[in-house]
Order: C-alpha cells, then structure tokens, then sequence
C-alpha cells in the first residue's frame, strides 16, 4: 500500500529502508564475560575489553552467534557458515576503542523476508538484506551536569543484531507493520526481547522520496527511533521535507538526521559517511568465525512454532478468523493461554471471551496476560458453567468481574452468591405469567401484531428472575404462553 505525496509538481512516492539494532538475549556479552543484563549502577557490567584497555583480547560468546542464526532462521534467510567480524573505525566518546568490531562485508546472515499484514488485508513482503553481529556502544550522560557530560559503560559491547532491510517499504504503515512482525518473530523465538523503552530494539530509518517509475534519489537516515509510532511519524515529516526541496528545485543532501517528535521535525546531525569513510579492516584479533551445517540444522529443528505457522494452526484447529487468529499470536504467552482456556471447550466460544470481556477486564484492572488475576484454568472453568448450563452468559460476566477482583474460582464465587441458573421450568413459567397479568396491555398490543414486543417479555421475565433465568427456556416457554 504506497504513501502518496501530492505535491504541486505531481505526486511524489516514498521509499523506505530500516535497519533495526536488535539486542541479542544472553547472559553476557559478544566478546567478554561481562554481564549483559540491562541497568544496574554505571560502569558495573565493565570488562577490561569493554573498557578499551590496551592487549585485552576478545572472545566470541558462542550463544549469540547462536542467537543471531536463530534469527535468520526465523527470517527464512540465508545462513552463512563462514563470516568475518571487522573494525569499523570512528571516534565516539562513549567507544573506548576506538572502533565497533561489527561485520561489514560477510555478514553471519544474508538475504531474507519477512511478510506483514496491512490495515486492508493484504499482504506485503519485505526483503531483508542481511543481519549481521556487532557490539553497542556506551552511552553518553548529558543531563546530569551544567557542564559536563558523563559515561556509562554498562551497554559497552552488548551482542547487537542488525537486521536491515531491502528499501521496499512503501509506506508509514508497512514500515510499522514490519517493525511489529519482525518484534513479534524476535520475542517468539527468544533472541531480543523487543523493549524499545529500554532500547534494546531500535530503529535507523532510511527514507528518499520519486516521481512513480523514477530510480532511487538521495536518502536520509533518521538515527535511533526507538518507538514504532514515531518511526512511522518520522517516515511522513521526513517525507514531506524532502518532497518540498525537490519542488523548490534544491537538492537533498545525504546526511544522517535526528527526530524530534515534539516538535514534529527532523533535524541534521552529520553527513552521512560512506563506508571507506570507516576504514573497515577484517579484525586481527578475531578469526573468520565458521559454523557447521549439522549445528544450524540442530538449532533449526529446536525453533519453536513461529507466528505465521501458529496463526495457520489456530484458523484451521479452531475456526478462528484471520482478525482472531492475529490477536491470538501477537504475543506467543496469549497464544498458549488461549490454547489452555479452548481444551475441551467450544473454541469459538473461548476466543469470543478472551478477545471480549477477558481482555476488557485486564485492561481496566492494569495487568497483562503474564500476571492476570484469572488463570487459563480458571477463565476454561468459566466457559465450563455456561456450557454445562449451571449459570448463562450474563451472569458468567459478573462472575468474571468477580474473579478478577477476589481471585476466587468461579465455582466459588457461583455459590458463595447464590447465582446458579434456574431450569426449572415451572418456576420459569410463573415468573412469566406474572409479567403477562402485569402487564395486559403490551399483551394486548403483541397479539394484535407489535412482534417486537417479545424482547420486552424476555427482559422482563429476566428481570424478575434477578438474570438466572435460562434464555433458552424462558424463550421457548415464552413463545408457548404467547401463542396460547
């Protein structure tokens, strides 16, 4: 679904590439023993190698090449059994090196694609160029002093996947789709956990704007986005800028650009350097790093079901739609919920509940599915009185709401308040030839052909029965008195 541009010369399309920095999950770091885990007090998680400090030798952690064949895997990309990390050389305050050892020319993984739904729903697919390993950077304090800036070292050398994508993204919303799905397969598989908060997934946003039918023209990349709103909102300003330099017959300059979504704008940072302007060299210290076809196999057969694989299952084991079946995955814990609650259920009915009254109830209490009050179990037990007929849907919704607020089973809470629904069709009966005696003149008004006067019968009858009433009794018990 292109983006267009209409600009006083004609319209204008945009052209969008993203290269994510993707943080591997490990324990430590790509090429020391320190700690990887986020936080702590500054310069705590600091080995002498992420220091920078003169002779210290790195080593490659084996889990996060691990980590970034998984990924590839996940990509449907090419696995590259022999790869090559190199010094890219820049000054920076916070790389005390000098240099990131990342891979330039043979990436760990090469061409890929990953497949997103859109708004409409069709479907796009996004080529992915390569991902290769590299090591983040500090970071640089500001904040903290009038004049001076400070250092933490703790994210120095933290394994980075770099997953860049071919320019095919067309428009905001197919850069937003790409950056859900490729967060999606990530936490699936466990690589990253796709916490653009804390900045362990961010984006570089590439973005040039053409007449339809035209080559590429000059890119400017948005450094460090780190939310998939304001990705999609620097992809339209930046748009926009450029089209307006194009048409004013200026040239738009290669260069590196920062957002500020406050203000709505982008604004320069640097030009954009070229890749002899890093003086890439194969890293003296570290040996091309080569894998064998039988451990990429092993990791391959140990991948867990991934989202498209999983959606497919859901649609065609439990009838769910495609709208469904995406809720369903977006998160694999709220796929395996499902898949509790469903057992032995009806599971259009388990779907209509969670995606309903069950994701309502967390969104108003505060919690995620991780630490919800009510349990998988405890939400099928649920699904089990409405289908057994001991209590009907009305009443399985205060029932719920109950459940969430005491933590109670709902067997517990159906006794403790007395609301086990009435099949007792003589009971039933006189409750709606009370309603009728009452009210003799809607009687009166139905039999001369108001049809629609029924459902004030129903509400009535349910009324009067303090909703414990079963609906399918009360309407055919209902139908019978009416007719006769």
């Amino acid at each position: 679904m292109s983006y267009r541009i209409e600009g006083t010369t004609g319209t204008w399309e945009i052209v969008v590439g993203l290269e994510v920095h993707a943080q591997v999950i490990s324990n430590a770091k790509l090429f020391s023993g320190a700690s990887a885990t986020y936080g702590g007090e500054p310069n705590t998680h600091v080995s002498l190698i992420d220091a920078g400090f003169p002779g210290m030798l790195p080593v490659v952690n084996g889990e996060c090449v691990a980590q970034a064949v998984r990924t590839g895997l996940g990509l449907n990309a090419v696995i590259h059994l022999e790869s090559r990390f190199d010094r890219k050389n820049y000054f920076y305050a916070d790389l005390p090196q000098g240099y990131q050892i990342s891979q330039f020319a043979h990436p760990i993984v090469g061409e890929g694609k990953v497949v997103v739904d859109l708004a409409d729903g069709s479907q796009r697919e996004i080529g992915v160029t390569r991902l290769h390993l590299e090591q983040d950077a500090g970071k640089s304090i500001h904040d903290q002093d009038p004049t001076r800036s400070f250092i933490d070292l703790n994210r120095s050398g933290v394994a980075l996947m770099e997953i860049v994508s071919e320019p095919d993204i067309r428009s905001p919303e197919e850069a937003g789709a790409y950056l859900r799905k490729l967060r999606q397969i990530l936490r699936y598989i466990g690589t990253c956990d796709g916490n653009m908060e804390e900045g362990s997934m961010r984006a570089d946003v590439n973005v040039s704007v053409r007449k339809a039918g035209e080559p590429f023209r000059t890119r400017c990349e948005i450094k460090n986005v780190n939310s998939i709103r304001f990705v999609m909102q620097a992809i339209e300003v930046e748009a926009q800028r450029q089209v307006e330099i194009w048409e004013a017959g200026g040239i738009v300059d290669q260069e590196t650009r920062l957002f500020d979504h406050a203000r709505g704008e982008t604004r320069s940072l640097r030009n954009k350097e070229d890749a002899h302007d890093y003086r890439y060299f194969p890293d003296p210290d570290l040996l091309p790093l080569v894998i064998e076809r039988d451990w990429v196999d092993e990791l391959k057969a140990a991948l867990p079901e991934l989202p498209e694989a999983k959606r497919a299952r859901l649609e065609e084991t439990y009838g769910v739609t495609r709208y469904e079946s995406g809720v369903l995955t977006a998160e694999q814990s709220v796929a395996d919920f499902y898949e509790a609650v469903a057992r032995d259920r009806d599971p259009r009915l388990a779907a209509n509940w969670m995606l309903g009254d069950f994701f309502g109830a967390l969104n108003r209490t505060g919690h995620a599915i991780d630490d919800s009050p009510v349990s998988a179990d405890g939400l099928r037990e649920l699904l089990g009185l409405i289908a057994d007929s001991t209590i009907n849907g009305k009443i399985a919704k205060e029932v719920l709401e109950d459940m969430f607020e005491t933590g109670e089973s709902a067997s517990a809470i159906v006794e403790r308040k007395g609301l086990r629904q009435v099949t007792d069709t003589g009971a039933i009966e006189a409750a709606i030839r009370e309603i009728l005696a009452a009210n003799a003149d809607k009687l009166a008004e139905y039999k001369s052909g108001k049809d629609k006067l029924f459902g004030f019968f129903v509400g009535q009858t349910m009324k009067a029965m303090k909703g414990k009433g079963n609906p399918a009794l009360v309407n055919d018990l209902l139908k019978k008195l009416l007719a006769g």
